[in-house]
């Protein structure tokens, strides 16, 4: 997310109560998780595994909670808190705006666009032209519709990213990283019925222009589609994924966070994607293998019972 106006972090080491160690001339100009961090960010790390990662990003203010050596041109926050205090600013720069109507006043919505009765529409969404919204969908705030976009009814499109940071406080289990990113629709795009589609937590969440989407299917936070797939009924993606375009999902497939799916890729329905996939191929099974190993496979397992019969016929 960029902010509005620089801010100096010597305000933010104020406002959250840090120590602050480096550069106490620095100037941040967004906010963003380790995943989808761009330069000038203001951006935390509390795990040791993402230490390296994020001192060597483009970040320029980290909010870390162990004293180490500050890159140059950078400044550490020091708190027994980085995530709380990232939330504290997300809080800040991005506050919840209530809704006192079902279409925002802030609205765009283009020409000859449709929206059915029971539709809700937050603060700064545009849609395009040629739409139709049926009855029951949500879209929340800061969401970007193109043209010729059909959208089915009880859809939720920008909600809130499922995105937790595990707490060792008794009263407070997991924290809740507010989400303040953004969720993008191009153009010619079909949504299905009761599909839900979540924003970024600082990033963006988009669907590539073409893609055709059935129905009860979900879409995690910060992942990017590419134009022209086409997923099948109860698919389920996680945040932070990024696939190609031309890919086809069958039905129930679910494919796990921070992967990448290739263009013109197939996965066979009910298939577990856990890893990475090479585009130009079609995989199935739990973890998912190329499709004819899989079948032959199969094949050989329907056979041990003859197999085993054999075998215990030749002693």
């Amino acid at each position: 997310m960029k902010l509005k106006a620089p801010v100096s972090v010597k305000w933010i080491a104020e406002f959250i109560g840090a120590k602050l160690v480096g550069d106490d001339s620095v100037q941040a100009d967004g906010i963003n998780e380790v995943h989808k961090i761009t330069p000038g960010d203001i951006s935390f790390v509390d795990i040791e595994k993402y230490y390296t990662r994020t001192l060597e990003s483009d970040a320029v203010v980290i909010l870390i909670n162990k004293e180490v050596n500050c890159p140059a041109g950078k400044a550490l926050l020091i708190t027994k808190d980085p995530a709380g205090d990232y939330v504290k600013l997300v809080k800040h720069f991005k506050p919840f705006e209530p809704s006192n109507q079902m279409i925002s006043e802030t609205a765009q919505i283009g020409e000859g666009t449709i929206i059915q009765p029971g539709v809700f529409i937050g603060h700064n969404v545009k849609i395009g032209k040629d739409c139709v919204i049926h009855s029951g969908v949500v879209i929340y705030s800061d969401t970007t519709i193109g043209d010729r976009v059909n959208i089915q009814g009880n859809s939720v499109i920008g909600g809130d990213a499922f995105y937790f940071n595990r707490r060792n406080k008794e009263d407070l289990l997991y924290l809740k990283l507010e989400s303040c990113g953004r969720t993008f629709i191009e153009d010619d795009v079909e949504i299905g019925a009761c599909c839900t589609i979540d924003r970024g937590v600082s990033g963006d969440t988009i669907i590539g222009r073409g893609t055709k989407f059935d129905n009860f299917i979900h879409i995690g936070h910060g992942t990017v589609i590419g134009k022209n797939c086409l997923f099948a009924a109860q698919v389920g993606v996680a945040g932070k994924v990024n696939i190609g375009d031309n890919v086809l999902l069958y039905g129930q497939v679910g494919v796990s966070k921070d992967l990448v799916i290739e263009s013109n890729t197939v996965v066979l329905a009910k298939s577990g994607v856990g890893k990475s996939l090479p585009g130009g191929k079609v995989w199935f099974g739990i973890p998912v293998q190329d499709a004819k190993e899989k079948m032959e496979e199969l094949v050989w397992v329907k056979r041990i019972p003859e197999l085993w019969d054999k075998m215990k016929g030749d002693f």
